[in-house]
């Protein structure tokens, strides 16, 4: 008796437990940002801007883009410092997640050091956070970890990075698992422990790259 008693009070722990994990996730809701709303030649409201490493902060304004992936506006950084160890971040205020879905339209657009576009998340500030990037000048996808200002690669994938036409990157990381998504494929699958909280999402780019990007997408996920 007394053992069905204890696998009874185990069993509607751990359901209470789902119920209460469930109903965190449900807390936050997925959300789109495609800057239609904003005002052109402006910064896009909701977000703050820093910059990991040297050189100048990065300009991030809303354009109007004929091409834009969800029509009018997209949101570009449009400052050609050309330091490079320089890299420009916008971070949405809000939320603050650590499993998550996430994902971005980006065209590569210029630049002679570097023609980056990528997305961070887990975001702690401006020197401690996760960045996934595709450069259409090596060709290649990346994963790195930046831990107090230095930036670690974790994995790396070759392949097509094309200038001036619109790619879509994604993210989908549960716990320490990684997984990276370049075009719909996934290019990247890896284990990483550096950081496991929550943290905030954004854009970031590198020295001279002028980039557009379009419909960041974000849902959480359960764990």
């Amino acid at each position: 008796m007394r053992f069905l008693i204890m696998a009874w009070i185990i069993i509607i722990s751990i359901s209470l437990a789902g119920t209460l994990m469930v109903q965190a996730g449900q807390e936050i809701k997925s959300k789109t940002w495609n800057f239609d709303s904003d005002v052109i030649n402006a910064s896009p409201s909701g977000f703050e801007f820093k910059r990991t490493g040297k050189g100048s902060p990065g300009r991030w304004i809303v354009l109007a883009e004929k091409d834009a992936p969800s029509s009018p506006n997209v949101l570009a950084q449009v400052d050609t410092d050309n330091t490079d160890y320089r890299f420009p971040i916008a971070v949405a205020n809000e939320p603050s997640l650590s499993d998550l879905r996430l994902s971005a339209r980006c065209k590569p657009v210029s630049g002679r050091v570097d023609q980056a576009c990528g997305l961070v998340f887990r975001y702690q500030d401006e020197n401690n956070y996760y960045v996934t990037r595709a450069n259409a000048l090596e060709g290649n996808v990346s994963l790195y970890y930046v831990k107090d200002g230095r930036r670690h690669q974790i994995a790396s994938w070759d392949g097509k990075v094309a200038k001036g036409i619109w790619h879509e990157i994604r993210i989908e990381a549960r716990g320490d698992h990684l997984d990276i998504y370049w075009d719909g494929k996934k290019v990247i699958d890896a284990h990483d422990t550096t950081f496991r909280d929550a943290g905030k999402i954004g854009f970031w780019t590198k020295a001279d790259s002028v980039t557009y990007f379009d419909d960041l997408s974000l849902e959480p996920l359960g764990p």
